[in-house]
Order: C-alpha cells, then structure tokens, then sequence
C-alpha cells in the first residue's frame, strides 16, 4: 500500500510560479515512477511529468521549459516546481505512484487545484 498526500496548490496569477508537493508514505521503496497529471475542467486526465527510480524525467511539451519535477527520496516527497504558469495551466493536479515490476500497481493522490488567473 502507498498513500500520496498533495499539497502546494492555490490562484496565482498569469506568470507566476507554485511548487506542489507529494508525499509518499507505506511501501515507497516499491515505487518505479512518480509522476504529476492534471485534469481541466471538461477535459481528460494528462500526464504533466515524470520521474522514475534512475532520476530520468519526461514532460509534456505544454510544460518544457516551465515546469520541473525532483524527487526527495530523504523526504519521500515529489516535486513539481511550475513557472511561467498560464491561464491553461488551471486544474486539479495528481500525483501518481507507479510499480512496472511485477506484482504492478498504481495509486493516487485526492488532488489539488491549481488556478492560474490572467
């Protein structure tokens, strides 16, 4: 079992910048990939960014250059640093904890909103 804890979410306006964090808790060690999506209002859930075990990382292209996700192993935590944030970045973000390794799973996190005014 992994339990995620969200925080770090707000209204900020056009330009500015929020760090949302993700704590991981219960069996981590276990955990291949973490990873941030968001979902808009009316729209589906999209991957934001990614990081697994080895420290590489993904991101979707409507986020390169802005955003930037970092893993605390010491503070079993996630990060995802967001600047230059923009009107279309409003949303409710989650953090997704991932096994690829065999017996696979996946849990998430309750979400936090992210609005960003212009």
């Amino acid at each position: 079992q992994v339990q995620l804890v969200e925080s770090g979410g707000g209204l900020v306006q056009a330009g500015g910048s929020l760090r949302l964090s993700c704590a991981a808790s219960g069996s981590i060690s276990s955990i291949d990939v973490m990873a941030w999506y968001r979902q808009a209002q009316g729209k589906q859930r999209e991957l934001v960014a990614a990081i697994i075990s080895g420290g590489s990382t993904n991101y979707a292209d409507s986020v390169k250059g802005r955003f930037t996700i970092s893993r605390d192993n010491a503070k079993n935590t996630v990060n995802l640093h967001m600047n230059s944030l923009k009107p279309e970045d409003t949303a409710i973000y989650y953090c997704k904890a991932t096994r690829v390794r065999l017996p696979p799973y996946e849990y998430w996190g309750q979400g936090t909103q992210v609005t960003v005014s212009s």
